[in-house]
């Protein structure tokens, strides 16, 4: 890769044998460099497809320090090492963002302190909330920054964010949101508080998230179009959780003005059905 532009001297634009335009951040990646001078691959921290649509994201890539490049770059591998999620070019920007305005707030005496939000994210996500607490601790460890246990929640948003792909980090908010008025639905329904380390419950909030996530990027159920006796028969078998799937259906319906289809009624029924009666598994 050689110079194209520098923008300062840990990031700038380069292009490829192939004359592709990539952003590249990275420890005095372009320090003392003139235009057409090669780039050393070894300090390239991160890269990014230079296009007329990412212009923002250019823009995002180019005042991200080489430390918090650095910081991201290990949250990364420890995400992937014990989610198996990997972040798109926005979403590692996503996240550097949050650290680094984090760490300022830090030091200006503006910590988080939202023990509802975080106990909220800990029940209703506990794999991405106990990667986000060793995140924590990765980040204060190398910046020595003493970020508060609180913002293990938001670094929890965007290790969602990641695993929902298609998703915004804003996506993720509302998915969290709605999901927790869902819950409150079917205790109030059972006049149970359920057990958020089930097996059932887990699979449950999956489910949630992987038909909220359909709907907010307008994707098909795959093998959809049930037979319509199949789900008349559920119904009449467990019509409790029937009706506590209508009143999903009112609460989805209010909010964000979503239908749910019958076949998507089927499989909620039996996952309401499921998680009220079989907490134990």
């Amino acid at each position: 890769m050689r110079l194209v532009k520098n923008f300062n001297n840990n990031a700038a634009l380069v292009k490829d044998q192939q004359d592709n335009e990539w952003v590249v951040i990275g420890k005095g990646i372009s320090f003392v460099k003139s235009v057409g001078d090669p780039i050393d691959d070894d300090r390239i921290e991160r890269r990014f497809k230079a296009d007329d649509s990412t212009e923002n994201l250019i823009e995002t890539a180019t005042n991200v320090s080489p430390e918090i490049a650095e910081v991201v770059n290990q949250i990364e591998q420890l995400v992937k090492k014990r989610l198996d999620y990997s972040f798109d070019d926005y979403q590692y920007l996503s996240l550097a963002d949050h650290i680094d305005f984090a760490i300022k707030r830090s030091q200006d005496g503006l910590n988080l302190d939202s023990a509802t939000a975080s106990l909220e994210m800990k029940r209703l996500f506990p794999k991405e909330y106990a990667v986000a607490e060793e995140a924590l601790q990765l980040i204060n460890g190398l910046t020595g920054a003493g970020l508060e246990s609180s913002e293990a929640a938001m670094l929890t948003q965007h290790f969602i964010n990641a695993g929902d792909q298609g998703a915004t980090i804003q996506d993720t908010i509302k998915i969290s949101r709605l999901i927790r008025g869902l819950v409150d639905i079917l205790q109030y329904q059972y006049q149970i508080q359920l057990d958020h380390d089930s097996f059932n419950f887990t699979r449950f909030i999956g489910h949630l998230r992987a038909f909220m996530i359909r709907q907010l990027t307008q994707t098909e159920l795959t093998n959809s179009e049930l037979d319509e006796s199949l789900i008349e028969l559920v119904k009449l078998k467990y019509p409790e959780a029937a009706m506590t799937v209508d009143r999903f259906a009112v609460f989805l319906k209010k909010q964000m003005n979503w239908d749910i289809s019958e076949d998507e009624r089927f499989f909620l029924i039996l996952h309401v059905w499921r998680v009220t009666h079989h907490q134990e598994d």
